[in-house]
């Protein structure tokens, strides 16, 4: 099965290799501080009790979305079930199709790293290859990113594991551990949106998870540190990073970095109104760009609606522009994928309209070219 080739841009989009490099120290703030003491009590009122849960272990595929300014990147978001880096990789190889055995011995190594670390962390040091994997996600055979987890299956079975992609109703999960067709599963590489594993379809999962019967990658906790979008909040309050015991210069990282964010519950609706161009409305238990607003383009009647404690109200950063042969200049924000405090590869996503998407012409992902500086 070939990728879409519409998801792929024949496109190059530039990122200074200075902004790349603050990108990355980012990254490796954000880790250091999700390992705190002093962040982790302040985060845990903040959580559900399965997101408090150390399992002992980190995430796998994390990944940092950024804008670029002229004051350099923002953050826009952070994800734990991130597709797209093979076609990540796809795009960088302006290749329409790919299995695991095209794959450079480099790339695989770097994939699979990753989780013989987890598993290695899970068993405490016993072993780093779990017997049997499964890649979890809601009806899998119909998400976009389909062929990105069957290309993930192969590699899992050439690193010698037994490997499955499945829905969560076809797992036997609960106390006893987790099983599909009746075989014990040791690992679960995350690919579903249920993030806290609060549905019913999941909570046979939570409980083998919360009994540390299967290594779960990404998990609630990683979700609740990181990713949960109301954690830039607490980023951005003005004695956040005192509370916490951050030098200098990591105060003046993420104050350079994160757009100041806010809980619309927080705020009074009527000066929100009234500075809306400036703002992007984003509804906190959503992924991707679903339900996110421009406040610019926002009706009252749409404004009043929005639910208070579900709703990020952030500092508008608009995308820079990357320009496409024979296009009109298209809106542009770069992904990074990470494990840790390790980036694994950089990406960009060209696309029109008021949020990203994957469905531009011409748009897609992008290959990345570092450059000495912006516009060279």
């Amino acid at each position: 099965m070939p990728w879409y080739p519409e998801i792929l841009s024949q496109a190059t989009a530039e990122l200074p290799k200075a902004d790349f490099l603050v990108m990355v120290r980012l990254i490796r703030l954000l880790d250091r501080l999700s390992r705190l003491p002093a962040y982790r009590r302040l985060v845990a009122p903040l959580v559900p009790e399965v997101a408090r849960f150390d399992p002992g272990h980190d995430a796998v595929m994390m990944c940092h979305d950024f804008h670029l300014t002229d004051a350099g990147p923002k953050l826009i978001e952070v994800n734990t079930n991130a597709g797209g880096s093979l076609p990540a990789y796809l795009a960088d190889r302006r290749r329409t199709g790919l299995d695991a055995t095209q794959l450079p011995g480099r790339v695989k190594n770097r994939l699979l790293g990753q989780f013989a670390e987890e598993y290695l962390q899970f068993t405490q040091g016993r072993q780093s290859r779990p017997g049997k994997i499964v890649i979890l996600d809601d009806r899998p055979e119909e998400q976009f990113l389909y062929q990105e987890m069957r290309i993930f299956a192969d590699l899992f079975r050439e690193w010698g594991a037994v490997a499955e992609i499945t829905d969560p109703g076809d797992l036997e999960a609960g106390e006893e551990g987790v099983f599909l067709a009746g075989e014990p599963v040791e690992m679960v590489y995350n690919r579903h949106c249920d993030f806290y594993l609060e549905s019913a379809e999941m909570a046979g999962l939570r409980q083998a998870y919360r009994g540390r019967h299967v290594c779960l990658t990404p998990n609630p906790q990683a979700y609740g540190l990181l990713a949960d979008k109301r954690r830039m909040v607490l980023w951005t309050e003005d004695d956040f990073a005192d509370h916490v015991g951050l030098a200098a210069k990591e105060k003046d990282l993420l104050r350079a970095t994160v757009p100041r964010s806010r809980l619309l519950s927080e705020l009074d609706p009527g000066q929100v109104w009234e500075t809306r161009r400036e703002l992007v409305f984003k509804p906190v238990a959503k992924f991707g760009s679903r339900g996110v607003l421009l406040g610019g383009r926002t009706t009252r009647k749409r404004f009043s609606q929005l639910p208070p404690e579900e709703t990020l109200v952030q500092e508008l950063v608009p995308p820079s522009l990357t320009e496409v042969s024979g296009r009109q200049a298209m809106k542009t924000d770069y992904r990074i994928f990470a494990y840790r405090s390790r980036p694994l590869g950089v990406t960009a996503r060209l696309y029109r309209g008021q949020v990203t998407n994957l469905r531009t012409e011409g748009g897609g992902f992008a290959k990345v070219a570092l450059a000495a500086m912006r516009g060279s």
